[in-house]
């Protein structure tokens, strides 16, 4: 249990890979060992890689007749022990939210990964966007917490379908890997290292597998058929499962300790990059594959002898607050550009002192350098 440095499945070396054959391997390398999934552009080429190497590798793949079925089969298969994830797009995601709410509420490990197309709706099935964060966020019912990784290259395909494993495990919780599209169908050149690290969910005979007085808000999670007492339920609980559902002081403690269990491990959850903000006055905050564009354009107007810095969000779920607070304080304006109608930028301006300009642009096109260093331009 706990942290284990094993050998990675893949022998070590350079690999030539899609973002979505990344994902199927960075699955493999953290020995998963369940996938379920329903056909959809742009994440299907994930799922038949699966389910091709899951089979030379003993791991189950399954489609499922639907989006729904797919959620709800990767819960069962991580209560009986297998690290489990699904793969989808936008609209397969909405009809997956009941699901991870009940995950979130079940302290469920489980990966989704919602390789984001151009909507709403069916929208553009093979256009880029980035319109489902704040349903990452919010899409569920109730009060959650759940971890949004957003990766900008397919090495990060691969590393962050690791860490959303490591994150699953270790916090008991859906961990939700937000792919673009334009990611999702690059090519390029990848690392593999000889050693992976991965985190392997605790389990204790006896314990409590929904309370803990532990610090860090985490219960071992025990496994159907090893003789633990299981009950296993999306109505309101104590912590041995049993439903109290008209018990307020216990409804209270529950969703305090969900929540708490994210949020006070967030320097530990939270990940970002800073480039160029040690003279910079104007800073783009940026995500996802709109920040390989913002990079590009800050180095270029930064040879012009522009003071502007890159600040770019690994996670976005939760939210690096504090960073964005410390960063306001520093700069006269920040960019946020977005492949959506302005979703992240509305975070950045709660937390920011500065002002904050958003750039929307939803049209299925990436957005481009020349179009962001045409809005640094402008201020």
């Amino acid at each position: 249990m706990g942290r284990h440095e094993l050998k990675s499945i893949l022998p070590a070396g350079s690999y030539y890979f899609s973002g979505d054959e990344a994902v199927a391997e960075g699955a493999i390398a953290a020995r998963c060992g369940y996938c379920a999934g329903y056909p959809i552009t742009p994440a299907t080429e994930t799922l038949e890689r699966i389910s091709v190497r899951f089979e030379k590798i003993g791991a189950v793949f399954m489609q499922m007749e639907d989006e729904i079925a797919s959620i709800c089969s990767c819960i069962g298969a991580s209560w009986a022990g297998a690290k489990a994830m699904t793969i989808t797009s936008g609209p397969g995601f909405s009809l997956m939210q009941e699901g991870i709410g009940y995950a979130s509420f079940t302290e469920t490990p489980v990966v989704i990964v919602n390789t984001q197309r151009s909507g709403p709706s069916t929208g553009q099935a093979t256009r880029v966007g980035s319109g489902d964060i704040m349903q990452a966020k919010w899409g569920s019912h109730g009060d959650s917490q759940n971890i949004a990784l957003s990766p900008w290259s397919v090495q990060e395909l691969y590393d962050q379908t690791i860490r959303a494993f490591n994150l699953a495990e270790r916090y008991r919780v859906p961990v939700l890997l937000m792919a673009e599209e334009a990611t999702a169908h690059l090519r390029e050149r990848i690392q593999v290292s000889e050693k992976v690290v991965l985190f392997h969910r605790e389990k204790k005979a006896g314990a409590p597998p929904f309370g803990t007085r532990e610090n860090d808000g985490v219960p071992p999670m025990p496994v159907f058929g090893e003789g633990e007492k299981l009950l296993v339920t999306g109505s309101t609980h104590d912590e041995f499962g049993v439903r109290r559902i008209t018990d307020p002081v216990l409804q209270e403690k529950l969703v305090h300790r969900l929540h708490d269990k994210i949020r006070n491990n967030r320097r530990d959850i939270i990940q970002y990059e800073n480039h160029y903000l040690e003279d910079a006055t104007i800073a783009v905050v940026c995500y996802g594959f709109t920040a390989r564009s913002s990079l590009f354009a800050v180095e270029r107007l930064r040879d012009e002898g522009k003071k502007i810095g890159v600040v770019r969000l690994k996670t976005l779920w939760p939210f690096p607050e504090e960073l964005i607070s410390n960063i306001g304080a520093k700069m006269k304006k920040i960019l946020v550009p977005e492949m959506n109608m302005g979703q992240v930028v509305g975070e950045v301006m709660k937390y920011a002192c500065c002002e904050v300009i958003p750039y929307s642009q939803a049209n299925g096109e990436i957005i481009s350098p020349d179009t962001i260093i045409e809005q640094l331009r402008r201020l």
